[in-house]
């Protein structure tokens, strides 16, 4: 007998092909049974309108987030049933005596009960497996947490012990269930890093088949540069490579996503394993204090304060800001109007508002008022930055070796997780990718959309056992309905949920039901076999 039995109409099973429609049985947390099952006994029966895998999340961020809040309201209630974090260089392990003071401070985000009582990667893994989580969890170790862990917030090479340290840590946290290492190339200290020092990392990857997914050197002006890079790195590492939100930042740079997908092309020719991923909308959105240039962040966010408090060294920074080395300032490529302060704790004033704005009404230039704001936050703000172009969007969506990652964090619409106005990606990436880019723009057909979601990163991390659906897969199933999914979440309000998904089921347990949260926590840290 089965423990479920989903009825209805089409069923969209994760391959790309076109979908159909059949039954669902589901019998001790797997799909037990595909087909006409009129005849088959279940213990609970679901008539839905239409049924796909489980979404998985190529890129968040959200592990920071889930440790305090673990039942994922605004990822789950978007389907995601797997998210992929520890992205962009920075992961909540390794983590050694000497540093951890260093990494705690360098995060923007630290809930309660955090204790960093863990220093391996696979102690942190068991004490976040412990007490469960809405959705499931595939872990990534952060090039900037190996170098903090290493060498602090030191701007120079490593020396030949601490690069071995490094590539001992990240050994031992393959070992313990880490999928691969990801770094963040515009941020410190991983922007301190040689590319010599990142194939020396991803060998160790590569040696234990993992990935190397990268927030690239540069998104602008150099994003060729940047791109050619990470596919250096995982030639020489002999790693697979995923390119990170790929995106061309600001109006002067619109267009040249066609040839960093054709850089992306040539290495797959090649035989190189190299994919990206990318999120729907032209807005990115980032920690205010990547505006700085990176040797402001040498030393650690004191040292950075300290610099900004400094009359001299804020001035050396203003000057590297207007006239940087690239040739390219963010007034060049985007312009105050159209940077956003979205979150801040101390400033509440600020959210919401645009950098010229803020500045107009302090008197002072838009400049001095984002230097002003990093002093009064103590580094801790994000920032969204209206940049991207809606056709290179629709590009890179259609591209096949693309798939798709919120780079948002699981938040709610209550509690401290409900502060600011954050990315809508949070909340609407997934049903927006679904309703806006396949139904209404006709980007994608809904089961290319669907595929994108679920079989093509499965496929990509190697999670045979999920992204699709067939006998003996895990049971993380997804209904909704594909003529009214949409994303609510706004830039100016951005903590709505979208609406459509009207079921979530993970590891075979309801999470969403009618709608609603049941309170379930069935996910699990994944583990590569």
């Amino acid at each position: 007998m089965l423990d479920l039995k989903i009825e209805g109409a089409e069923v969209i099973d994760g391959t790309g092909s076109a979908g159909g429609r059949t039954d669902v049985g589901v019998r001790d947390g797997l799909i037990a049974a595909v087909g006409d099952l009129s005849g088959e006994a279940a213990g609970n029966r679901l008539h839905a309108a239409g049924r796909a895998p489980g979404f998985i999340d190529m890129h968040s961020h959200s592990d920071w987030r889930l440790w305090g809040h673990r039942r994922a309201e605004s990822k789950i209630r978007q389907g995601v049933t797997t998210e992929v974090v520890g992205n962009c260089g920075f992961s909540p392990a390794p983590v050694t005596a000497e540093h951890l003071d260093d990494l705690r401070g360098f995060a923007l985000y630290v809930p309660k009960g955090m204790d960093f009582a863990w220093r391996s990667v696979g102690e942190y893994l068991d004490a976040f497996d412990r007490d469960g989580s809405a959705l499931n969890v595939v872990q990534l170790v952060g090039h900037g947490t190996l170098r903090i862990a290493a060498m602090g917030f030191a701007r120079r090479a490593p020396d030949a012990r601490e690069l071995a340290l490094m590539q001992s840590l990240l050994a031992d946290a393959m070992d313990a269930g880490a999928w691969g290492l990801s770094s963040g190339l515009i941020y410190a200290p991983g922007s301190y890093a040689t590319t010599e020092e990142l194939v020396a990392l991803a060998r160790v990857a590569g040696r234990q088949r993992g990935l190397y997914a990268s927030h690239i050197r540069g998104e602008g002006a150099t994003l060729l540069d940047a791109v050619a890079e990470a596919i250096r790195i995982g030639r020489e590492g002999r790693v697979s490579v995923q390119v990170s939100h790929l995106k061309a930042a600001g109006r002067p740079n619109w267009g040249t996503v066609a040839d960093a997908l054709a850089l992306i092309d040539a290495a797959r020719a090649e035989g190189l394993d190299v994919m990206a991923d990318v999120y729907p909308y032209t807005a990115s959105s980032t920690t205010l204090r990547t505006l700085l240039p990176d040797w402001a962040l040498e030393g650690g966010v004191d040292a950075m304060l300290a610099r900004l408090a400094d009359p001299a060294a804020r001035a050396r920074i203003r000057a590297e800001l207007e006239a940087p080395p690239t040739g390219q300032s963010l007034l060049d490529r985007v312009g105050w109007e159209n940077v956003m302060v979205s979150s801040c704790a101390a400033r509440k004033d600020a959210e919401g508002r645009r950098l010229s704005e803020l500045g107009a009404a302090r008197g002072v230039a838009p400049l001095d008022a984002a230097l002003d704001l990093l002093a009064d936050e103590g580094g801790k703000a994000y920032m969204i930055l209206f940049q991207l172009a809606e056709a290179d969007v629709r590009r890179v969506l259609a591209h096949p070796a693309v798939m798709i990652g919120s780079d948002g964090s699981a938040l709610a619409p209550y509690g401290e997780l409900a502060a600011g106005k954050p990315h809508p990606r949070s909340y609407g990436t997934f049903p927006r990718v679904l309703g806006e880019y396949a139904r209404e723009q006709r980007v994608l057909s809904l089961p290319q959309a669907v595929h994108k979601m679920t079989g093509l990163p499965a496929r990509r991390l190697g999670l045979a056992d999920r992204g699709v659906i067939a006998p003996g897969k895990r049971a993380d199933l997804v209904v909704f309905d594909a003529k009214r999914v949409a994303d609510q979440a706004t830039y100016e309000e951005p903590h709505r949920y979208p609406v459509g998904v009207e079921h979530v089921l993970v590891n075979g347990r309801f999470v969403i039901k009618d709608g609603e949260h049941t309170g379930s926590l069935p996910g699990r840290v994944l583990r590569p076999a």
